[in-house]
């Protein structure tokens, strides 16, 4: 099967970047193994810059529809699905919305959810050009959301895959449990047509029958998740027996689901025939492992990136924490680093005149060396209390992580984001961007192995 993507989402390149093992500029002059027919980036937040999209433009170049149009800048609800060229894998890391719909009937055919939420744009191109196979990534959380409706979310998108003939697998990955520099959860999902030669492998391998009524009983549900299964090739995971899985069955209306559905779902688990099936998996690795310290700058960096002293500390270093129950602290003290990333107590009021006390645990003002980062943030880089601080590796003073910093901690290659390709001519992307647009985008490392395992995949296809 050729190996032709589609990236919705696109940001800066994630997916591309890690389907075709791109680590280093160098890699970048390389002929790619996954050949990207159309993409689509656009942030409705931008409105006279689009510096993701023109970052993507300018290591990749463009791609046309097939109308000869270059769509790739276009809202994706805007776009004529029937024009995107045909490809064989959709890739893309979605928006968390809420995915509820606006209808109960009890047949999802024809069914829309609200406007602006675009799982529904992923849903109508897998109607339109219904590809083989299909790699999502989302936020942790995904899973769990609606906090009103636990499920209801994740169970909405198992049930348009379903609707559309395809299986699906999904994992939650830390990327740290398998020697990345981050500490980054997220939900991925793989998913494929049901006629494809891997559902026949699948169902081959973990004793899946489709016809007949005893389909729960006789499938291997945990041989799929933690041996034969899609994300085990590539991140494997301790032995799952039969006794820890759960099974579900998804309603057969997506309105009926969006209206009552609520289900415990496990970090693990696959979807076959509208049957869940889930678990809770521990990661197994012995391999190396990357560390924030390992990814830093140990030459000099630029004078701008260090924080004052009187940014620091507002008291003693060694002062952890600060009580204003008895008396507020100056303006000028509270814009420390020291007293955002301290202990705090202070008195607050309610919306009903209420007085009562907030409170907030203290976290490690210097990030550590010998450990991954901390989740990055679209925020990072700000003075927000979840920016990385670190002490140079050169100097020993205090500082904010480099631009390039922040591309190695997603596996990026280094200045990946320093330059855009516009219509008025290449330009340097901001810094504060280019931290965004790191703090925005996937662990590029977590999709290279999941590359490995599609390559095989695609390999046995007809």
């Amino acid at each position: 099967m050729e190996r032709t993507v589609c990236e919705l989402f696109a940001g800066v390149g994630g997916f591309r970047c890690g389907l075709n093992a791109i680590q280093t500029p160098e890699d970048m002059k390389k002929e790619e193994k996954w050949r990207t027919v159309w993409f689509n980036q656009w942030e409705p937040a931008e409105k006279n810059t689009q510096y993701a999209h023109d970052c993507y433009v300018y290591h990749f170049g463009t791609c046309l529809d097939n109308a000869g149009q270059d769509t790739t800048n276009v809202d994706i609800e805007e776009v004529d699905k029937s024009l995107i060229p045909d490809f064989n894998l959709l890739v893309g890391g979605f928006p968390c919305q809420d995915y509820s719909v606006a209808s109960s009937l009890a047949t999802s055919r024809g069914l829309e959810g609200k406007k602006g939420i675009l799982w529904w744009s992923i849903r109508k191109v897998l109607e339109v050009k219904r590809p083989p196979f299909v790699l999502l990534e989302n936020v942790d959380r995904l899973l769990k959301s609606p906090a009103s409706q636990r499920g209801r979310d994740f169970g909405v998108i198992l049930a348009c895959f379903r609707d559309e003939g395809y299986g699906v697998e999904w994992r939650v990955i830390n990327a740290a449990d398998y020697g990345m520099p981050q500490r980054r959860r997220r939900t991925f999902l793989f998913a494929w047509r049901e006629d494809t030669v891997y559902d026949g492998r699948q169902a081959q391998a973990t004793g899946y029958e489709r016809e007949g009524r005893e389909t729960e009983r006789k499938f291997s549900a945990g041989t799929a998740l933690s041996g034969e299964g899609f994300f085990a090739g590539a991140f494997p995971v301790d032995t799952v027996d039969a006794g820890e899985i759960k099974v579900q069955k998804l309603p057969e209306g997506l309105g009926e689901l969006s209206d009552s559905f609520r289900f415990g779902f496990e970090n693990a688990g696959l979807m076959r025939d509208g049957v869940i099936y889930t678990a809770a998996v521990a990661p197994r690795y012995q391999g190396e492992r990357v560390t924030l310290g390992d990814i830093m700058e140990s030459e000099e960096v630029d004078a701008g990136y260090f924080i004052p002293k009187e940014r620091l500390y507002y008291t003693d270093p060694n002062v952890t924490h600060s009580d204003e129950t008895k008396e507020e602290l100056s303006k000028d003290r509270r814009k420390t680093w020291q007293y955002l990333k301290g202990a705090k107590k202070l008195l607050r009021k309610a919306a009903n005149g209420h007085t009562y006390v907030f409170s907030e645990g203290a976290i490690p003002m210097v990030d550590e060396y010998d450990k991954p980062a901390r989740t990055m943030l679209t925020s990072e880089g700000s003075f927000s209390r979840t920016t990385h601080i670190v002490k140079d590796k050169m100097t020993g003073n205090i500082r904010l992580l480099t631009a390039n910093e922040t591309e190695r901690i997603q596996c990026f290659p280094t200045d990946h984001t320093k330059y855009c390709a516009t219509k008025d001519g290449i330009i340097e992307m901001p810094l504060n961007k280019r931290r965004f647009m790191m703090g925005n985008a996937l662990v590029v490392g977590l999709v290279e192995r999941m590359g490995e395992v599609l390559e095989e995949i695609f390999e046995a296809e007809l």
